[in-house]
């Protein structure tokens, strides 16, 4: 995990045996919930991966980039907008982002 103040990088959100070596996403969603609680925001940078966005409260976007590919410009306009728009919105606002390994994307 990679963090600053507003900026969380993470591996992949997980269930059932993925989650004993990547984050178990009611953990994920239980540090959120008391540390960040309403102020986040979970981008989901995986093509071939994706989960239930309950879990966030629906607080999240998907980015489609392939692993160990460079994402396609209008996607990286897309999610820089967004970012930009959410942290906007309040200073406590935080995002959460993620691939499937939590460093490639």
């Amino acid at each position: 995990v990679f963090s600053t103040d507003r900026i969380i990088a993470m591996s992949f959100p997980s269930s059932g045996k993925q989650s004993f070596y990547r984050n178990p996403i009611e953990e994920v969603a239980r540090f959120l919930d008391t540390k960040h609680a309403g102020h986040y925001k979970v981008y989901n940078l995986c093509s071939e991966k994706g989960y239930d966005p309950k879990y966030f409260h629906y607080r999240v976007e998907r980015i489609f980039i392939d692993d160990h590919n460079v994402p396609a410009l209008q996607d990286m306009l897309k999610f820089t907008a967004s970012v930009r728009e959410w942290m906007s919105q309040d200073k406590k606002n935080i995002i959460a982002i993620h691939c499937k390994g939590g460093k490639g994307r």
